[in-house]
This record gives structure tokens, C-alpha cells and sequence, in this order.
């Protein structure tokens, strides 16, 4: 068994790179505010969480938090769950490496989200970031440093997501870049060279994969204590009619 940092992302369908943030793959945002598929995900999460008590983090978007339903739910989330800690994941969910460099508008970016989310979330704030899609450039760690980050949870370092690492598409560069601006980098979980986390734990064969690999881990901790890193997103738990739970051998 490997110990395991746990997180969930907080996007919403709004925030899909289908629907925004994304150049060429963006169509429009569908609805403003909380979907009502989030709506029963953060219901069947928050009861999964209750259950289990695990320590997770949980990045949000800030722009989130203009929304009441969620911002109440996340607050009372916190409240219930001290365990429970805050990153960022953008201030909105651009996908800043599918883009031109430009390094000021991430870092305003970067800085209004860290205000907003650290006066949000108090004490179970933390200076963590991950990418909005995984989509992280070289260009971009040492912005992410001068914003004040000192953790970074972007890399999926596989062959298949290579084109999200900016334009020379590779992973060893961003890791590099990351090291070099002085940011803990914690990548997420492979195998075989293929992703595990995210849309893998839903995508066949890949899910196979990703469950095999996830049933290694345990127990939950701290990125400081932690040998591998795994996401998924609030929204899976509103799969298989509220029912979906991540495939971990506890919790």
C-alpha cells in the first residue's frame, strides 16, 4: 500500500473545457450557477465524506463562490470537516497553456483567486495550485510561484495527455520549470504510462487501469507524508444514480 493524498476538483459543467477556458474546444457556457447534476454530486459526496472521515483537499474555482448554493454548501463543508483542506484551481477554468503565453494576466489571475479562497476557507486554506484541466506550460510555474503558491498539482505525466504541457508537449519540461521556481511539484497517478485520475477513472479501458492502480493505495494523508497523489471530481458522485464512489480499498 502507497500513502495517498486525496483530491476532488470542484468544476462544474460550466467549467468543462467544451463549454470554456479552452480555445478551440470551448462552445459556449450552457448555465450559469450550479448545475443540478452538481447539485446531487455535492449531496452524494458530502454524504461519502461523512462516512468515511478521510483528510482530502478539495481545488475550487473561485469564481464558484459567486454562486450561494455552492459557497454555502462548501462552507458548511468545511465547518462539518476541519480535516478538509482548500487549493486553487483557477480563477476561472482557462486553460492557460492552450493559449499564447501571458504571464500578467495569470498572475492577476492567480493572485484574485488566492484573496477570494484564502478569506473564504480561513485556517484550511493552503498555497496549493492545479491547473484548470491540466493544462500547465513551462512558461507558467514561475507565475505561479510569484503569486505565492508553493505546491503544484497539475502534472498527469503521460504520453496521452502531453499536448496539455505546453508547446514543446513535455511533462519533464513543466517538472523542471517547477523545480527550478522552487514549487513542490506532486504529479498524479500513472500506469504503464497512462493516466488514472479524473476522466480515466470513467473511460474504458482506462478505468480498469485506474482502479487496479487505486486499490494499491492507502492511507489517506498530507501531500508532506504522501508517496502518490489521485484526483477525481464532485461531479462523479452523481454517477450511477448518486451511487458512485472512488475505488479505494477504504473510506
Amino acid at each position: 500500500m502507497q500513502p495517498v493524498w486525496l483530491s476532488v476538483d470542484s468544476d462544474d459543467l460550466r467549467h468543462i473545457p467544451s463549454s470554456q477556458g479552452h480555445p478551440t474546444r470551448s462552445k459556449g457556457v450552457g448555465h450559469q450557477g450550479t448545475s443540478d447534476q452538481m447539485k446531487k454530486a455535492m449531496l452524494s459526496f458530502r454524504k461519502w465524506l461523512d462516512s468515511t472521515q478521510v483528510s482530502l483537499t478539495v481545488f475550487v474555482i473561485a469564481d464558484q463562490l459567486d454562486d450561494e448554493i455552492f459557497s454555502k454548501w462548501l462552507k458548511d463543508l468545511l465547518d462539518s470537516h476541519p480535516q478538509i483542506t482548500v487549493g486553487c484551481h483557477g480563477l476561472t477554468h482557462r486553460c492557460w497553456s492552450a493559449f499564447p503565453p501571458d504571464e500578467q494576466g495569470l498572475l492577476a489571475a492567480l493572485v484574485e483567486a488566492d484573496v477570494q479562497l484564502h478569506q473564504f476557507a480561513g485556517d484550511q486554506w493552503r498555497p496549493w495550485f492545479r491547473a484548470p484541466a491540466g493544462y500547465i506550460a513551462p512558461w507558467m510555474a514561475p507565475v505561479i510561484a510569484k503569486a505565492g503558491f508553493e505546491l503544484d498539482s497539475s502534472v498527469n505525466p503521460s504520453w496521452l495527455t502531453r499536448k496539455k504541457a505546453g508547446p514543446w508537449k513535455d511533462w519533464n519540461a513543466v517538472k523542471k520549470a517547477l523545480k527550478d521556481s522552487g514549487l513542490v511539484s506532486m504529479p498524479w497517478l500513472t500506469k504503464f504510462g497512462l493516466p488514472t485520475c479524473g476522466p480515466a477513472l470513467s473511460i474504458f479501458p482506462l478505468s480498469l487501469i485506474a482502479k487496479s492502480a487505486w486499490k494499491k493505495l492507502g492511507p489517506a494523508v498530507m501531500p508532506d507524508e504522501a508517496v502518490a497523489t489521485v484526483y477525481w471530481h464532485i461531479l462523479d458522485h452523481g454517477r450511477n444514480k448518486g451511487t458512485w464512489k472512488p475505488p479505494l480499498n477504504f473510506g
